[in-house]
């Protein structure tokens, strides 16, 4: 095992994949009524509990340091709405092209940034409403039998209900209702040789911490993790 690993490992059958612990970077901030400081140190827990060194910063300029960032094999937006610069956004999607994975949840991820298309393009949707405020919802497992959601089943949550712009290119993971619509909750995809993983649940550290939200949000980020192979190190 490459010694950049921390001799963790996942085996998820055929096709699966080995966990590519390594160097992960949070980025906490934007609007703050999600507290994105108190959910991400609970990302970070998770992180470092499955053997990844971990950083966690207030601030977006550190993306403008390439050489730090080649290094990095996870990204975690935490920054509902909030703006980024031209430079830090084109280092960020070019990392991500080049096989740094990036993953996150609901607002830090799926709300940030608004109106930058390059962002909202990688990540694959951006939030538009949820209708009523929090309110009990169900949530449906597309494939059980899928890595990420392997042995999951439907449940239902009392939260906000995103409505969400999504890219039709989503491996979508997980989905709700609206009337007659079909909402996706979760989803892969790729982005060069980046992979990326995105949850629309998480609006407060006490969504973060339910099961099966916990487990579908470490094992996204694990999955989007840069692979071994990919490292080269």
């Amino acid at each position: 095992m490459a010694p950049w690993l921390d001799a963790v490992e996942l085996s998820w059958g055929n096709g699966g994949c080995v966990v590519r612990t390594g160097r992960a970077w949070i980025f906490n901030g934007g609007w703050l009524g999600h507290r994105p400081q108190e959910v991400g140190a609970m990302v970070a827990e998770e992180l470092r509990g499955e053997g990844f060194a971990v950083e966690s910063f207030d601030r977006l300029d550190v993306l403008a340091d390439s050489e730090r960032l080649a290094s990095v094999d996870l990204l975690v937006p935490n920054w509902t709405m909030g703006e980024i610069g031209d430079a830090e956004l084109a280092a960020l999607t070019q990392a991500v092209r080049a096989g740094t994975g990036i993953a996150g949840l609901h607002g830090g991820m799926g709300d940030a940034f608004r109106c930058r298309l390059a962002y909202q393009w990688m990540v694959g949707g951006q939030f538009m409403g949820h209708p009523g405020g929090e309110i009990p919802y169900s949530v449906h497992i597309v494939d059980p039998s899928h890595p990420l959601t392997r042995g999951m089943k439907d449940f239902t949550v009392v939260t906000e209900q995103y409505y969400m712009l999504v890219d039709p290119a989503n491996q979508v993971l997980a989905t709700t209702r609206f009337a007659d619509v079909v909402m996706p909750v979760a989803w892969t995809k790729t982005f060069g040789q980046g992979r990326v993983f995105y949850c629309s649940l998480g609006h407060s550290p006490e969504i973060v911490s339910q099961e099966p939200i916990r487990t579908l949000m470490r094992r996204g980020m694990l999955f989007a993790t840069r692979r071994a192979e990919e490292a080269g190190r």
